[in-house]
């Protein structure tokens, strides 16, 4: 019999709670860590789409990247139901549905989301973008012209869009950072690269940096590439539980006008 606390082991084997940021709130942030495990439904976020789709299917366990709460920006202090958060953790409670979230750790980790947007990418020769081992650096097989490595981009991620400058250079060596990576340019510049795909950069970050091509190709497509690798991994380690993915919260939620 698999329990809660058997797949939070499992997890944090893959991604220890150690290169988590400080910040950070992961492990088994809802339900009994000795509840039995028959279904469990991966995700890169728990919304409320996400919980009913749960309820629904009779999952026992939600795995998702991004924490449900007391986090950066789902800070919990009261459980009401006239509040969107509140709903979603009262609902998990009421029926029962654990929940482990995998954050900066799974960032990090080997075979995390890092590296799998690396191998989406087709980086070779792969390294750490920084210390705390978020990010990676690559090259590319062959060097390719900007705008075809963006449509390559959009295609490799399935994004809806992307926003990008051009500093003038093929791509070639390429940094990669799933998420919110925009701190990290100055290290992509240090170790040579002439390309850096990330997500949620802001105006002055394209503004100011001459020395690489931006390419800011969205939370959700840059993150959601470890969805499909955690299904796969949980199935391979627990076989006799049932995992799937989300159909519910499985695009790109940015929507881009294009005249």
């Amino acid at each position: 019999m698999t329990i809660v606390r058997d797949v939070e082991r499992f997890l944090y084997d893959w991604a220890p709670a150690g290169l988590a940021a400080e910040w950070d709130n992961v492990g088994l942030l809802v339900g009994d860590p000795e509840r039995e495990v028959r279904r469990i439904l991966t995700t890169l976020d728990i919304t409320e789409a996400v919980v009913e789709e749960a309820i629904g299917a009779g999952v026992d366990l939600i795995v998702s990247h991004h924490p449900v709460m007391n986090c950066a920006w789902h800070p919990v202090q009261t459980l009401r139901t006239d509040d969107r958060q509140g709903r979603i953790l009262t609902k998990l409670v009421e029926n029962r549905i654990s929940a482990i979230c995998m954050h900066t750790n799974l960032d990090a980790a080997e075979g995390g989301v890092n590296d799998v947007l690396a191998k989406k990418l087709g980086l070779l020769n792969t390294e750490y973008l920084n210390e705390e081992k978020i990010g990676r650096v690559g090259t590319l097989k062959c060097e390719l012209p900007l705008v075809e490595f963006t449509r390559f981009v959009v295609k490799s991620l399935g994004c809806n869009g992307l926003r990008y400058t051009d500093c003038g250079k093929p791509v070639h060596r390429v940094a990669v950072g799933g998420g919110a990576c925009g701190d990290y340019i100055a290290q992509a510049v240090a170790l040579g690269c002439d390309t850096f795909v990330t997500s949620d950069l802001r105006y002055h970050d394209f503004l100011d940096t001459k020395e690489l091509n931006l390419i800011d190709a969205g939370h959700f497509p840059t993150e959601q590439v470890i969805v499909p690798e955690l299904c796969r991994r949980l199935q391979a380690a627990f076989p006799a539980a049932s995992v799937s993915t989300s159909t519910s919260h499985r695009c790109e939620v940015i929507q881009y006008c294009i005249i």
